[in-house]
């Protein structure tokens, strides 16, 4: 298993990886979720799949996708919108309760958000902490080198039982609330203590 963070500047270095990171979201958010996203060449994307962002994804020796996520700068602009977390607040998405916070969303070069967390339907339930673990680490490893002390994200509002084995400081930013029958909640990961 390897992780690997990807961005514009670098896919090119990893043939089909980026490619086969967004058929696995197309599999996962569209294929198994049925979420109404825009897709086409059998990947999915949305406005946030721009040159600021990057791609953190775990997969094996060959390029099978096993897991991935984005990260956003909140200081990210592209046409109206900004970030998801953001852009949600300020009502640009009809998908996402505009009270997911209990703040201002943040627009700072220190902060980062982390959205679209997958895990392949590849991947047994047993298998899944340590893939994780290590896209936990490679967030972490990721904003020490872009230089972000923390990362916002939508998570399964469960995270509060998991957050502390995978050693990252972290904290609830709004309310618990459902979104496609599901509880979720913004947290903030906290990386200025892992970052000297």
């Amino acid at each position: 298993m390897q992780t690997t963070t990807l961005s514009f500047e670098n896919l090119h270095n990893y043939g089909e990886l980026f490619a086969n990171m967004l058929r696995a979201r197309r599999e996962t958010f569209i294929g198994r979720n049925k979420w109404d996203l825009p897709e086409a060449l059998g990947m999915e994307y949305d406005q946030y799949d721009t040159p600021a962002s990057r791609w953190v994804v775990v997969h094996d020796q060959v390029g099978q996708v096993l897991a991935g996520l984005r990260l956003t700068p909140t200081t990210a602009r592209c046409g109206v919108y900004s970030y998801m977390i953001r852009d949600a607040q300020l009502g640009l998405l009809d998908t996402i309760p505009r009270e997911l916070l209990d703040c201002e969303a943040p627009v700072s070069e220190t902060v980062w958000e982390s959205s679209r967390l997958f895990v392949t339907q590849r991947v047994p339930l047993a298998q899944r902490r340590p893939i994780y673990f290590n896209l936990v680490q490679e967030i972490a490893r990721a904003a020490r080198t872009l230089g972000a002390t923390q990362c916002l994200a939508l998570l399964n509002a469960n995270w509060r039982h998991w957050h502390q084995r995978v050693g990252i400081d972290m904290e609830a930013l709004g309310p618990v609330m459902q979104i496609d029958g599901l509880n979720n909640q913004v947290v903030a990961m906290n990386f200025a203590p892992n970052l000297h």
